[in-house]
């Protein structure tokens, strides 16, 4: 499903992700690991369509990685950081928004947003706006709205920020079902726990830059 042949970026004098080759096969999850700077949510953008190789080549599913393909994009949902979010509305009403957007059945949408939510812990939380979160239900919201819509292929960059051991424990266990659902899942973390629980293949950046 992903295939990563000596990937490698470069801006200006500085090498933001030395040349690194991968695979994963469908219903597997790579795990990426490596300190700060070694390039880990490098290659997620490129894996992502967000930005260019300097070198090399991606493909997921057999076919090169263009953002504005909507083959692609069906196919690959990702998140780099918070996605965005509106301040007048609610929790469900976000995911249901996602949900709605993609699935065939608009009906569908709203039943999908509130199991979704309910499996990352967010049900009682449906009815608040974006600014009455915490810190880490922020994070949660981020993975639901991700998780709403259909996808091929997940990329998450460190999921685990500002989560307590029990939520951690709540986003494997869904991030499991999702790869044992058939999804490829690509994950850069630092933690060793999201490693045990669901890595089948580990890129280790200290150890290819």
């Amino acid at each position: 499903m992903i295939e990563v042949n000596g990937v490698g970026v470069v801006s200006g004098d500085v090498t933001l992700l030395a040349p690194v080759s991968v695979t994963a096969q469908r219903g597997e999850a790579l795990i990426v690991c490596g300190r700060n700077g070694t390039g880990k949510s490098t290659l997620l953008r490129v894996l992502a369509g967000v930005r260019k190789p300097s070198t090399g080549t991606a493909r997921i599913g057999g076919e090169a990685v263009v953002e504005r393909d909507r083959g692609f994009r069906r196919r690959v949902a990702a998140m780099i950081g918070l996605p965005p979010m509106a301040p007048d509305l609610t929790v469900l009403d976000h995911v249901t928004l996602v949900a709605t957007t993609w699935l065939d059945d608009p009906g569908a949408a709203a039943p999908l947003a509130r199991g979704v939510l309910a499996g990352l812990g967010l049900e009682a939380l449906d009815e608040r706006f974006p600014h009455e979160l915490s810190s880490g239900q922020t994070q949660l919201f981020g993975l639901a709205l991700v998780l709403a819509r259909p996808f091929e292929v997940l990329i998450l960059d460190e999921p685990e920020q500002r989560l307590d051991p029990e939520h951690l424990k709540s986003v494997s266990r869904v991030l499991r079902a999702r790869r044992d659902g058939g999804a490829t899942l690509v994950v850069a973390t630092h933690s060793p726990v999201l490693e045990d629980e669901l890595a089948d293949r580990t890129l280790r950046l200290d150890a290819a830059a």
